[in-house]
């Protein structure tokens, strides 16, 4: 089997499962789990063939090129074409192994779930999506995955569409995309006119040329796009609301797909972006208001889901910082051992949450032995949570520490965009973008160790003096995915810096001066933490037993599969209230409050933009209530009366016939006597 055919399969079996699931999901139930599986495994294992294949080489040396031209379209060619460089190859083989573990910890997670079949035929397509992005060649063809991706998520966050949250929160995440992806179509038309082609190695060879006429323009109307899709501010706010889904759905999200796919494609586009200075500019503001607006967010979350949602954008904002600064390697490099070690802890917190029945850590800060009810998920989470805060030698040390030396390097000037085939065409990387990138690297390396302890110390280390539940012992598959991906997260980061060819020959190696900052900040912001958590401890300790504990007599507990769907507290109307002694409340002071509702950017949309048009929208049915509709109905009216009167004269009375003729033609005769003497006069 030939390099090309293997890489069509890739996003094709998914694509299969997802068609064949959804067919036999009512009619042959016993295939629906080996559909969700076996295909996403294969496609997975294929992505591995391809990459290794490839053998490196991002930028176009050494890439896989094909392409077929689709029906013609009389002015810029549309081509089904394949361009897998190393970049395209690693990440195919994240989506692919993330994927995979997400339909097989499904299988455990969703086992009674009535609409198992139709989820996981979703995820599939979702999947067979992102990889269709992945691949691409063609703008206009990644444009499909890219807009499939949007609608799955759609229905995938909506999956417990019995609850407003879920609700709310599968439209919200459409429509935010959408509105980034407007300026985003219209960033593609730009582009390709500038370029003469939608191919991506079409275009990189016309911004090599100098033959990109607008970059600027071109380059910012990508990054609503991108800003939309990867949850960047200020298009961020619907990634934590769509927690309201199923926990594997997030894992997905946030670790391989959707929210990869902006980073991926200016990582795949850099050499547009570089052409214009102040979109650099830009992209480093965008990331540093994300890094840290993000942390200090999670810091304030309840729901153990939103606060690993605020950290994904966070997250995010390292790699867009680092594209900011020109090194797509470094980028990169932190999108695959987020992907590892976010996928690890989303999975993970879904076992917490299945075990303790709710979503509150200030309920879980209230258990005792809740570690030791899920040994599996405790350890596991505690080495992605150190991944998470860039404590070495984890995967996330040395991918953030990589992001921050590149913002170093630019900061001083050291920096220079010599991508594969643009030497001497891009200049230097702005040394205010480095400098932004670098100083809200380092606040936000700060803030996500703080954030990480607190979640710890809150989830496993409760205090209270009930026992943690005992709902029965996990499913094995859901367990043994999280030792499947704590290999990489615990190994991947020692072993990526020994590949260069994979990252555009950056070494990837941390600088010493960030290196000593960035793990100085993580320890303290540790410290910190658990300071704040040992204070409230005591505070806590003198207070009647009654104000931290779970009151017996409160509101009867919802189940556990009810808490896990509707997100509800599982031990009483006061389990899940806000706990006085968080130590997040403590170190945010009066930033606690506005931290906690994402800072009111949702208030502001709903003034800026929500209720203006709304008030179009009454204003719009007025009118044609109103105005439209008293033309329309006065037009029948007059009909209706017109009729009404010549009914009338409709007597039946031959009598009365002959009467109406005679005086009428009276009538014509004196009218025609008075004009002929009028005439005459």
């Amino acid at each position: 089997m030939t390099t090309t055919t293997t890489a069509v399969l890739v996003p094709l079996l998914p694509f299969l499962g997802a068609a064949f699931g959804l067919l036999l999901g009512r009619r042959a139930p016993g295939f629906v789990r080996p559909l969700a599986v076996l295909p996403t495994l294969a496609a997975a294992v294929l992505a591995v063939v391809v990459a290794a294949r490839q053998g490196g080489g991002p930028g176009g040396k050494g890439a896989i090129d094909a392409a077929t031209q689709l029906t013609p379209t009389g002015s810029v060619p549309i081509e089904l074409a394949l361009h897998i460089d190393g970049f395209a190859a690693l990440v195919a083989v994240l989506v692919g192994v993330v994927a995979t573990c997400v339909q097989v910890y499904s299988t455990g997670y969703l086992r009674d779930d009535p609409r198992y079949a139709s989820y996981a035929a979703l995820v599939s397509l979702f999947t067979s999506a992102m990889l269709l992005v992945v691949y691409s060649g063609d703008l206009m063809v990644l444009l499909v995955g890219w807009e499939i991706m949007g609608i799955c998520s759609y229905f995938l966050v909506g999956h417990y569409w019995e609850t407003e949250a879920a609700r709310s929160a599968s439209l919200k995440a459409f429509l935010v995309t959408k509105l980034g992806d407007v300026p985003f179509l219209f960033g593609l038309f730009a582009l390709a006119t500038d370029a003469g082609t939608f191919r991506i190695t079409g275009i990189l060879n016309a911004v090599a040329g100098g033959h990109l006429h607008h970059p600027t323009l071109v380059a910012l109307l990508l990054l609503a796009g991108v800003a939309g899709k990867s949850a960047q501010f200020p298009l961020h706010t619907w990634l934590p609301d769509a927690m309201a889904g199923p926990t594997p759905v997030s894992a997905l999200i946030h670790a391989a797909t959707m929210v990869a796919a902006g980073v991926y494609f200016i990582a795949r586009l850099l050499p547009v972006f570089a052409a214009s200075a102040a979109a650099l500019v830009v992209l480093a503001v965008m990331a540093a208001v994300t890094m840290v607006g993000s942390a200090l967010a999670a810091l304030a979350q309840d729901d153990i889901k939103r606060v690993l949602a605020y950290s994904t954008v966070g997250q995010l904002g390292y790699m867009t910082g680092a594209l900011a600064v020109g090194d797509r390697g470094a980028a990169v490099f932190h999108l695959l051992s987020h992907g590892a070690f976010k996928a690890l802890l989303f999975l993970g917190a879904g076992v917490i949450i299945h075990a303790a029945g709710t979503n509150s850590l200030a309920a879980m800060s209230r258990m005792r032995g809740l570690s030791k009810r899920i040994p599996d998920a405790f350890w596991t989470v505690t080495v992605a949570l150190l991944a998470l805060a860039a404590i070495p030698p984890f995967a996330g040390f040395f991918s953030k520490e990589a992001v921050l030396g590149a913002a170093e390097h630019a900061a001083t000037g050291e920096a220079h965009l010599a991508l594969d085939g643009f030497h001497g065409h891009l200049g230097s990387v702005p040394s205010a973008a480095g400098w932004t990138v670098l100083i809200a690297g380092l606040v936000t390396a700060l803030l996500t160790a703080a954030y990480a302890t607190r979640l710890w110390l809150l989830a496993f280390f409760g205090r209270g003096p009930q026992e943690a539940p005992d709902h029965g012992k996990q499913p094995l598959v859901m367990n043994a995915v999280l030792w499947v991906l704590f290999l990489p997260t615990a190994a991947f980061g020692i072993a990526a810096p020994a590949l260069p060819e994979w990252f555009d020959g950056s070494e990837l190696t941390p600088t010493l001066v960030t290196s000593v900052l960035g793990t100085g900040l993580a320890l303290a912001g540790a410290l910190i933490m658990y300071g704040a958590w040992r204070h409230t401890a005591a505070v806590a300790a003198r207070r009647p037993m009654g104000a931290v504990a779970v009151d017996p007599d409160a509101a009867p507990a919802v189940s556990e599969e009810e808490a896990i769907a509707t997100h509800a507290p599982a031990y009483g109307d006061n389990a899940g209230a806000p706990d006085p002694a968080d130590p997040g409340r403590l170190l945010l002071g009066p930033l606690h409050a506005p931290a906690t509702c994402g800072f009111h950017l949702d208030a502001v949309y709903t003034t800026l933009f929500v209720r203006p048009v709304r008030a179009a929208a009454r204003l719009v049915r007025f009118l044609d209530r109103e105005v439209v509709d008293t033309y329309v109905h006065g037009a029948g009216t007059g009909a209706r009366w017109l009729g009404t009167a010549v009914r009338r004269a409709q007597t039946g009375n031959v009598q009365t016939y002959l009467g109406a003729l005679l005086a009428g033609s009276l009538v014509l005769a004196v009218a025609a006597v008075l004009v002929a003497t009028g005439t005459g006069a």
